[in-house]
């Protein structure tokens, strides 16, 4: 197959799993907590990882290993958590809208905590992004008015510990293949998952009823295709094509979330959709060479 064409497919691929993971949070939510949610989430993605971690483990020494947990809390479980928290307040539409703006933290997180330089087009690339943010913020549609800023907070938040994992691997783990990196992150995250889940009385839930088995799944689906397969593929991509165009996929994902959230009945607003050109724009000039 054509390289090109193979990571045209990569990027469609990336931009539908990972568009579509706010639609399967805001399904499983429909029986399950937001705790719950995440916590499958993790579980499902650190099972389908776990044959990949055992060579891994082999290779790292015990910083590696420490780094790697690390990376696992702040790029995946607390992140989570913050996004299915949010999800019970605002619509999913909204929340793949905000998650346009973790390029904007890993320039931003970089430039703060690791001394990276930032050029001017980059800093005004910043300052468009979180204009179009505080549109998003304050458009008063279908419920996301000035009381649910908190929960937009929270994306926001998730947002930045997602900025925080890419420095520290960028910066002190690029020694590390991807894939093991992604294994061992996730393997370890197996033992909370399930202790989240036990005190959250999930392991007391009736099993056998249709609500629970699909929200459950739905859970299960975003551990496994928007968690675990999505990192696989994202790496490959970025094997390929160079973090340039691997971090483009930010661009689509607001559009297949937004479309996701149209179907589910959501109603996107006018200020909302000048919101999400703003920070697509503020992301495209950040990242422009």
């Amino acid at each position: 197959m054509n390289s090109k064409l193979t990571n045209w497919l990569l990027f469609l691929a990336l931009c539908v799993i990972w568009g579509s993971s706010f639609i399967l949070m805001k399904e499983g939510l429909k029986t399950l907590s937001a705790y719950e949610v995440a916590a499958i989430r993790m579980l499902s993605a650190g099972i389908v990882l776990t044959p990949f971690s055992l060579q891994a483990l082999k290779q790292m020494n015990g910083k590696d290993i420490a780094l790697a947990i690390l990376t696992g809390v702040l790029g995946s479980f607390i992140p989570a958590i913050l996004f299915c928290v949010a999800e019970t307040k605002i619509d999913s539409a909204l929340a793949g809208m905000l998650n346009a703006l973790t390029p904007l933290f890993v320039i931003t997180v970089g430039a703060v905590f690791f001394k990276s330089i930032i050029p001017w087009k980059k800093t005004l690339g910043v300052l468009i992004g979180f204009s179009g943010m505080l549109f998003l913020f304050f458009a008063k549609n279908n419920g996301t008015t000035e009381s649910n800023v908190f929960y937009a907070l929270l994306i926001l938040a998730a947002t930045f510990c997602y900025g925080v994992n890419v420095n520290i691997i960028s910066h002190r783990l690029r020694h590390i293949g991807s894939i093991h990196l992604a294994s061992v992150a996730f393997i370890f995250l197996i033992p909370p998952s399930l202790i989240v889940l036990y005190f959250t009385g999930f392991f007391h839930y009736s099993f056998h009823e249709t609500s629970f088995l699909t929200s459950a799944g739905a859970s299960s689906v975003l551990g496994i295709f928007g968690t675990a397969i999505a990192t696989i593929l994202f790496y490959m991509l970025l094997k390929r094509a160079g973090a340039l165009f691997s971090s483009m996929v930010t661009y689509g994902v607001p559009f297949v979330a937004v479309m996701w959230g149209l179907l589910a009945g959501e109603t996107i607003s006018f200020l909302q959709i000048v919101g999400l050109l703003i920070i697509l724009s503020g992301v495209y000039l950040a990242n422009r060479q």
